[in-house]
């Protein structure tokens, strides 16, 4: 993609950036404005697209609101990072009358 806007720019692929003119940077900056989505006209329609997919209710919809993978991957062991921190199990204690109980402070003089 890189390449085709400065050939469209016609700006030299082989020239540093820091040797660009202004006219230069001008041009590929328009190149890039009207031809491509970036930013917040992408996050825009990425998110857009989840969310019709999870209106749709399709597999990737409800992959997506279940917060797991959407993409096939296992789920056994792995997939962290969509799952979030891991939910330890509870262990129950054991009773208190198990504890030896501490024997009678000694009375002074007796």
């Amino acid at each position: 993609t890189a390449r085709r806007i400065l050939l469209r720019a016609n700006v030299d692929p082989n020239k540093r950036v820091k040797a660009w003119t202004e006219d230069e940077v001008g041009r590929i900056r328009d190149i890039i404005e009207r031809e491509l989505k970036v930013e917040g006209d992408l996050r825009r329609e990425v998110s857009m697209n989840v969310k019709r997919l999870m209106d749709i209710g399709c597999y990737r919809g409800i992959r997506h609101r279940r917060g797991l993978p959407v993409r096939g991957q296992r789920t056994h062991t792995n997939a962290r990072t969509r799952k979030g921190p891991r939910r330890g199990v509870m262990v129950k204690k054991k009773p208190a009358a198990a504890a030896p109980a501490a024997p009678a402070p000694k009375k002074a003089g007796a």
